[in-house]
């Protein structure tokens, strides 16, 4: 599967940092930092070929021998690690992890369980608007990579994107 300089609307991505701790459980205490300094040609890469290459390069050394279920791990994700190459380093700097969303999501979720029940659509609507709001506050400061990244977003989504912004 290879990905053209346009992007879908909606890709699903797999967390990168998800798939490395995914992988180093597999491996022994004492062999994670190199296991892990191999991983890192596979999400480097460049684009998409690049890492597979890199994947399959890993499966063929050493650690990839010792350690086979990290390269089926990664094969079975890489649908979803592929749209991850689509972007341009400042961007996956971003990306690479979905731990953010995943708390924010976790809020929002809280917040609805605690609740139970809503009477409409209206209601649901508010409690997560005013959750988001107040999330929204508990932001300090964004990612220094962030700068980097609205720029490569505003040349890949163009006006869509500076809507959004706005």
């Amino acid at each position: 599967m290879t990905f053209t300089a346009s992007l879908p609307d909606a890709t699903v991505q797999t967390c990168i940092v998800h798939l490395l701790r995914h992988s180093l459980d597999f491996v022994s205490y004492k062999d994670r930092k190199p296991v892990a300094t191999a991983l890192k040609d596979i999400y480097r890469a460049t684009d998409a070929e690049a890492a597979e290459k890199a994947l399959t390069a890993f499966e063929g050394s050493e650690w990839g021998k010792r350690y086979k279920a990290i390269g089926q791990s990664w094969r079975r994700a890489w649908s979803e690690v592929i749209p991850f190459f689509a972007f341009p380093g400042e961007v996956r700097k971003i990306v690479y992890t979905t731990n953010q969303i995943e708390a924010l999501n976790s809020k929002l979720r809280r917040a609805v369980r605690a609740r139970g029940h809503f009477p409409n659509d209206d209601a649901a609507m508010k409690l997560l608007f005013l959750i988001l709001n107040r999330a929204e506050k508990e932001w300090k400061m964004a990612p220094r990579e962030w700068a980097m990244a609205k720029v490569q977003f505003a040349i890949l989504y163009g006006e869509r994107f500076t809507k959004a912004m706005a």
